[in-house]
């Protein structure tokens, strides 16, 4: 939640410390003792020469473990012989078992080296002759020394590029194609779209340190991803192939993408302070494999309810459950379908976890909402923060910390004592996930919260990076009963929310945010700019944990500023410098874990802020505290597409906006773009103006017909979100995943695709009526089902009044539907199936369903359906015990050549059916049993 108000209060300037790597005088390693064996290869790397120490004490003997794991995925892993650098323990990311299997020779991917200086490149089997796809061969690079590549950044000056490997500063280089297709590295809002900056003259520096902060634009946020993907083009062939590179790693760190001037080819750079080199590297070859691949290395998306993909409602400012139940009311009164009502930190007593204001959300008022909300088949998520308050007299009982006491479960300073922060509630205390007991006790005060009249279907976390309003320790000395913070919130008295959309000018119009006043537009385009190692560091000795030698790119500054000090301590001794970026995804494992022991049998529904590799198989995520712009709003396709590479495809953003006021257009795109992401929240900030879609017609009737749409395709997404459970597949699609060899889509972040199907191109741009798309296929319109027409690869314009955002379907697809959309998913789930085919030139379609009961985890007895089309034929065919109740009532069949005379379900004709000449349209009404096998002909 929110953080813009009190980051400039703690910030310093992020590089006044920064300096650049002068390598100049390091040579590097050598490679010796080389031990083959039928996975792979062992040898060691020793250091050359004197110790150049450029940051911290150079380490002189290395270990490099190469591993052919499977075909597809090679591990090389450098690591200190004596095993003191931090490495991420595999109670944290269990990693899959050693191959027992030789897989050297049948790997698309070949390690290849030079064993003085040591360097090593990958290339691929079937491209012999091919550029390597990584590459850390010093004459593959640029010639340095070369001055600073980004502008007014003197740490981009790149002196030389060899193997580093010291206490706290680890380097290694690998050449890039000149502005190389790179995606992911994050979590970021970065400026260039999903396609990564790496241009000629400049480039990116993705910095690796979770932070507490409201969406600033190419700085490091709340999540530490360190994969990319790079989708390579070969002119010659008009062919691409892709790949991943992995640095399993928690460390903060740099990893630069850079292209010096004058330079042909372009380059990353990882500067790491802490931990090892264990890189995974995946053959794709395409960008859904390479995705799949990761995924089988990490960990597979966690199972997701099917209510998980109704609309949600939000914000931080609901005051007390008498308004948070009206909006509830108000919604089902404008007819908009509400599925999970959620509360903020207004929902606690003092702003504690675990607690429910006995004036405001008294227990037994907010037991019987909850209950009321589920017998309407809706449900109902509370916010739990991080810091846990700290009781400092014994009138005053907390029992979530006392217990905590008890139980030896909270970060210590480096003498053992308390380590106290400060958040919402004051002075607090932070879990310590791996310490023995806290899982245990974490479970203790979620199950005594639900019983206690919080009877919650979900749970959301945040402030999980984790995030401290003060410097360091700051129990010493402090009135620990000062319970405020060191900041106004937003909409007290000297902090109004006066922000709106870029063009909307509230000194003109007023503060209603509607699209127009007195018959005159709102927005007035004039005035907005849119743009477009065993237990580490802990136990080591000559090591600096609060002040690194080598300053990242950090946006606070410090490391400890907005964070916990680095020298805080875990169990068996463990820096918060090693771990401070395995916080958040070490409470969604417990939280998970805690609901699927609170809530037995039932699929646990998680979104959480703070994230890390592997987070996705127990949370979903969404984009934090985004901004009610217009920039934001397509920042936030990016912002899925990039989730669905880091294997956490359960991702949205808060719609309308978070900080600051929305407006009635922006609001109402927003809710149409919002209904074809996984995760659907409207969210806003506390003293803006209210921005629920009931408030404006206009947006009522956009949200209104976009829920219809999305729930109308929940099977579609549902068996989306079971193919990334089961093999990774992202279920949303930059449209290159698709069509990988058309360039002109490679940097393309205004339209999406989800799944193979559904193209949607929304409006990003306040006072338009049209926008451009691109097609290489046949598109066929969502609500008309007509072709459109468009030149293969070229720009299409197309209408978007108010209201109306662009979906087509796909030729060739077979998509399973609700044909009766609900004010509920269940109520929807419990009406007839419907079948749209939109055939291809030739006649055929395919398309496949998953369906089970939508809540059981693990998941039970499901059905899978394929759907098989020809010219005049379409088969159906059941596999599985799951029994599907709901019939089919209605199949739609696009493309067909001419009305036919006769249609009939396996055999037996079918009496009502009609035709539409226009779009080659077929529509047959059926009762059809979707547990058996089933072909409808037509003639």
């Amino acid at each position: 939640m929110l953080v813009a108000l009190v980051g400039f209060l703690l910030a310093a300037p992020a590089l006044a410390s920064a300096q650049a790597s002068n390598v100049s005088s390091c040579a590097g390693y050598s490679l010796g003792s080389l031990s083959e064996t039928k996975t792979g290869l062992t040898a060691q790397l020793t250091l050359i020469g004197n110790p150049c120490n450029v940051f911290s004490d150079d380490i002189t003997n290395l270990t490099i473990q190469v591993t052919y794991e499977t075909t597809t995925r090679l591990h090389v892993n450098i690591f200190d012989t004596d095993d003191e650098q931090y490495t991420i323990p595999e109670s944290v990311i269990s990693r899959p078992s050693p191959p027992t299997a030789s897989f050297r020779n049948e790997s698309d991917l070949v390690f290849n080296y030079d064993p003085s200086p040591f360097a090593f490149w990958i290339t691929r089997r079937s491209q012999p002759n091919g550029a390597p796809i990584f590459d850390t061969r010093v004459t593959s690079l640029p010639m340095a020394p070369i001055g600073p590549v980004i502008a007014n950044d003197n740490t981009t000056a790149l002196n030389g590029f060899p193997l580093i490997f010291e206490k706290q500063y680890l380097q290694i280089s690998s050449a890039l194609p000149l502005d190389a297709n790179i995606y992911g590295l994050g979590e970021v809002i970065a400026s260039s779209g999903f396609r990564r900056d790496i241009g000629a003259g400049g480039g990116s520096i993705q910095t690796m340190w979770a932070r507490d902060v409201a969406d600033p634009i190419d700085e490091n946020i709340y999540g530490s991803h360190p994969i990319y993907l790079e989708h390579r083009f070969d002119e010659s062939t008009q062919e691409s192939q892709s790949h991943g590179v992995f640095l399993m790693s928690a460390a903060g760190g740099d990893i630069l993408l850079l292209t010096p001037q004058k330079s042909n080819v372009s380059l990353v750079e990882y500067r790491m302070i802490g931990g090892v080199l264990d890189f995974y590297f995946f053959s794709g070859p395409n960008p859904k494999s390479v995705i799949e691949q990761y995924g089988d290395l990490i960990g597979l998306p966690t199972w997701q309810p099917a209510w998980g993909f109704g609309f949600q409602l939000c914000r931080w400012g609901y005051h007390d459950i008498n308004d948070t139940r009206q909006q509830v009311t108000s919604m089902r009164e404008a007819n908009i379908p509400l599925e999970v009502m959620w509360n903020d930190i207004d929902l606690y007593h003092a702003v504690r976890d675990f607690t429910s204001d006995p004036v405001t959300f008294p227990a037994e008022a907010m037991r019987e909402f909850t209950k009321e909300l589920a017998s309407n088949h809706q449900k109902y998520i509370p916010i739990v923060d991080a810091a846990i308050p700290k009781q400092v007299n014994t009138s005053d009982i907390y029992h979530p910390y006392t217990r905590g006491v008890e139980q030896d479960v909270f970060i210590t300073n480096p003498d053992g004592s308390e380590y106290i922060g400060q958040v919402w509630p004051g002075y607090t205390v932070f879990p310590d996930w791996f310490q023995n007991n806290t899982q245990q006790w974490w479970t203790e005060a979620l199950r005594n919260w639900t019983e206690g009249g919080i009877e919650f279907s979900g749970i959301w976390l945040d402030m999980n990076e984790a995030s401290s309003f003060c410097d360091g320790s700051c129990g010493t000395g402090a009135n620990l009963t000062n319970t405020s913070v060191p900041f106004l919130l937003p909409g007290d008295p000297g902090n109004p929310i006066t922000d709106y959309p870029e063009c909307y000018d509230a000194t003109i119009s007023g503060p209603s945010g509607n699209i127009t006043v007195n018959g005159t537009l709102t927005c007035r385009p004039e005035r907005a700019t849119i743009a477009k190692r065993g237990l580490g560091a802990g136990k080591q000795a000559g090591v600096d944990l609060n002040t690194p030698p080598y300053a990242i790119h950090n946006g606070n500054g410090r490391l400890s500023l907005h964070a916990l000090a680095t020298n805080a301590s875990h169990a068996d001794g463990q820096a918060e410098l090693d771990v401070h970026n395995l916080w958040g995804l070490m409470e969604e494992k417990a939280t998970h874990l805690a609901l699927q022991e609170i809530l037995p049998g039932k699929r646990p529904f998680l979104i959480s802020r703070s994230t890390f590799s592997s987070a996705g198989k127990w949370t979903g995520h969404w984009l934090g505290d985004n901004f009610s712009l217009w920039s934001y709003l397509r920042f936030n396709i990016a912002g899925v597409l990039q989730f669905q590479l880091f294997q956490i495809p359960f991702v949205g953003a808060d719609t309308c906006g978070f900080n600051g006021n929305t407006d009635e257009e922006l609001c109402n795109r927003w809710m149409q773009l919002s209904a074809f992401t996984p995760f659907y929240r409207n969210h806003n900030v506390k003293g803006a103006i209210s921005q629920e879609p009931y408030r404006w017609d206009s947006v009522a009737n956009a949200s209104r017909t976009a829920i219809a749409i999305r729930y109308a395709m929940i099977p579609y997404w549902y068996t989306l979100f079971a193919n990334s459970s089961i093999r990774g597949t992202p279920p949303v699609r930059a449209l290159f995943f698709e069509f990988p060899n058309e360039p002109e889509l490679f940097n393309v972040s205004t339209q999406f695709l989800v799944g193979r199907d559904i193209l949607v191109t929304p409006v990003l741009n306040p006072n338009v009526t049209t926008v451009d798309g691109r097609g290489s296929v046949i598109w066929r319109d969502w609500y008309t089902h007509d072709v459109v027409n468009a030149t293969h690869g070229a720009p299409t314009t197309l209408d978007a009044p108010l209201g109306h955002i662009n979906v087509h379907i796909r030729d060739g697809s077979a998509i399973l539907l609700h044909a009766k959309p609900a004010y509920t998913v269940e109520e929807t789930r419990q009406g007839p199936f419907s079948l749209l085919i939109s055939q291809s030139a030739n006649g055929m379609a395919f398309g496949s369903a998953y369906l089970d009961d939508g809540v059981s985890s693990p998941p039970g007895p499901n059905k899978i359906l394929t759907f098989e089309v020809t010219k005049r034929q379409v088969k159906i065919t059941a596999r599985g015990p799951f029994d599907v109740k709901q019939q089919l009532s209605e199949v739609t069949i696009l493309g067909v050549g001419s009305k036919p005379s006769r249609a009939t379900v396996n055999g037996r004709k079918v009496d009502s059916f009609s035709f539409s000449a226009q779009q080659g349209k077929l529509v047959v009404k059926t009762n059809i049993n979707l547990n058996s096998q089933t072909t409808l002909e037509w003639n």
